[in-house]
């Protein structure tokens, strides 16, 4: 992975028992099989390497075991890279994906 990639988040679970840290840490969280783009990549000084993404912006916080503040980087494990050929792939991937929900929504307009 690396900035500008197209990922898709497969794992936004939250142990239970790190539920109020992560609260604390991140205003916004991840949500699965969203898609995302990739804006930095930071290696947490080797303890766990983490992505900050384009469409989530949180506040800097000071985190101990790094010795600084930087915004909270969300683990790369979380992620699944997309491929795409193309730019125009993607977008019809977009695309299809708005075509599907489509009657989805209507049938619920409907009830």
């Amino acid at each position: 992975m690396k900035p500008g990639d197209k990922v898709i988040c497969i794992d936004a679970s939250i142990d239970a028992g790190k539920s109020e840290e992560i609260r604390k840490d991140f205003e916004i969280w991840i949500t699965k099989d969203k898609e995302y783009t990739i804006r930095e990549i930071l290696d947490n000084n080797g303890i766990v390497p983490g992505v900050l993404l384009d469409e989530i912006h949180n506040f800097p916080k000071f985190f101990k075991l790094l010795g600084r503040m930087q915004e909270p980087a969300f683990a790369t494990w979380r992620f699944r890279k997309l491929n795409y050929a193309s730019k125009s792939e993607a977008e019809e991937h977009e695309a299809e994906l708005v075509e599907v929900e489509k009657p989805a929504i209507e049938k619920v307009e409907k009830r």
